[in-house]
């Protein structure tokens, strides 16, 4: 596969998603509606839900792909995923165990320029720039954003207090399973291309796209902000 070829099923691929991106994701009508109806602890099927979750998280995963994109050691992968899964479980947890409340639209904004940022930093846009921002620092507090996404979402749904710890729990174990699974796959389909030998061709242009689709997602949640009068 050439790099060309590369670049246009990631352009086709983002814009099959452009509006689930650019409206983040929400917790779908059934799914919602099974949430308020649990009471008491139901730890398998709040990890499903949560791991179901996070293979439809757009949002999220691009932001991962931009993170992984020039990693090639599983252990620098390991440390980055690791950093963003605690800031993504603290502010879940937080937001909604604590009731820590914020505008859904601000706190998607965010996530989409954080998208917009992983991919500026892959292009070597801040190091032109003379910018040093250390990417470990940038991992951690962008996932205490994505993280704070999610509880904006939970905490739009009335759930029971009745094994509400073990289920937000369960949910978020599914969160980090899910995100696992979805950057294995996305791990292998970097290797597959890294070996073609397109890859250093096409990283740019990739980078370009993913860039855009963030800036697609920040674009709608300041507009639904502004229109529905935040």
């Amino acid at each position: 596969m050439g790099w060309q070829s590369a670049v246009r099923c990631l352009a086709a691929s983002v814009a099959c998603f452009a509006v689930p991106v650019a409206w983040g994701h929400g917790v779908a009508g059934g799914d919602a509606d099974y949430l308020e109806s649990v009471s008491g602890v139901q730890f398998f099927p709040l990890v499903y839900l949560g791991a179901k979750h996070m293979v439809t998280g757009y949002d999220h995963l691009l932001f991962l792909a931009g993170v992984i994109f020039f990693l090639y050691r599983l252990k620098d992968v390991g440390l980055y995923v690791t950093l963003f899964a605690i800031g993504h479980s603290v502010t879940l947890l937080l937001g909604v165990l604590g009731g820590i409340h914020a505008n859904a639209h601000i706190v998607d904004a965010i996530i989409g320029l954080s998208v917009v940022y992983k991919a500026l930093e892959n292009i070597g846009a801040f190091q032109r720039m003379g910018l040093r921002i250390d990417p470990r620092a940038a991992v951690l507090l962008f996932g205490l954003a994505h993280g704070f996404g999610l509880s904006t979402k939970l905490q739009d749904l009335t759930l029971s207090r009745d094994g509400l710890v073990g289920n937000i729990l369960a949910f978020n174990l599914g969160v980090e399973l899910g995100q696992f699974a979805a950057l294995a796959l996305i791990l292998v389909a970097f290797q597959l291309w890294r070996r073609t030998g397109t890859f250093s061709r096409g990283a740019y242009a990739a980078n370009v796209i993913i860039m855009c689709a963030g800036f697609v997602l920040f674009g709608y949640q300041m507009t639904g902000y502004f229109v529905g009068g935040a």
